[in-house]
């Protein structure tokens, strides 16, 4: 059995979203919430394997919830339900997190089946996007060739280093766990020969008046 948490400020688009997934056999609804407050408070108190997200709510972002519910609860999926196909909500999506979005319009159907992927471990992601976001990520643009040796997430890491955020913080936007942070932090201290976080702030500065320059 699937165990899904629903989170959106409309009370009747939970209530179509709920019926459409219940006539399976293998779905059931463990929790709603219709704003970031109260799905974090429920969350605590259910056990859940996807939650599905709206967007936009009324005390901040999905997409803002879907980083705190990553750092909280790794083990959940979290499915984004927006109004929009495009490729920022996509980016959105990938550095929250999420396992995937899908529009409001879906078919009963299809939602269940991308359920069932998202819970499966598979990503819902428009592929073109993803890799635009990687590539974007993935360009030394540096000519300090220490800055080369970082992998994807380090070189994330590395951005939100240099804006004075801490493990936490960083787990928080990423969706990761705070020892997940302090082994990647580790990882790339070492990769670029350094011994204390400050130097990487440093380091970071740098890499983006290189960039400028």
């Amino acid at each position: 059995m699937i165990r899904i948490f629903l989170v959106d400020d409309h009370e009747l688009v939970r209530r179509g979203v709920a019926d459409m997934l219940e006539v399976e056999d293998d779905l059931t609804i463990v929790g709603e919430a219709g704003s970031i407050a109260q799905a974090l408070a429920r969350l605590d108190a259910v056990t859940a394997d996807v939650a599905i997200l709206d967007v936009r709510l009324p005390d901040g972002s999905g997409i803002d919830l879907c980083r705190q519910i990553r750092s909280k609860h790794p083990e959940l999926r979290c499915l984004m339900l927006t109004a929009y196909d495009d490729d920022e909500a996509t980016m959105s999506a990938v550095m929250a997190g999420a396992a995937g979005y899908v529009l409001k319009d879906v078919r009963g159907p299809d939602l269940a089946r991308d359920v069932r992927q998202v819970a499966a471990g598979r990503r819902l992601l428009h592929a073109a996007a993803v890799r635009k976001l990687e590539s974007s990520l993935s360009q030394p643009e540096s000519a300090d060739p220490r800055f080369g040796s970082l992998g994807l997430r380090e070189r994330q890491i590395l951005a939100l280093i240099g804006q004075g955020m801490t493990n936490r913080q960083i787990g928080e936007q990423l969706g990761l766990a705070e020892k997940t942070v302090k082994n990647y932090v580790s990882s790339l201290l070492e990769k670029l020969g350094l011994e204390r976080r400050t130097q990487a702030a440093v380091f970071e500065a740098q890499h983006r008046l290189d960039k400028r320059g």
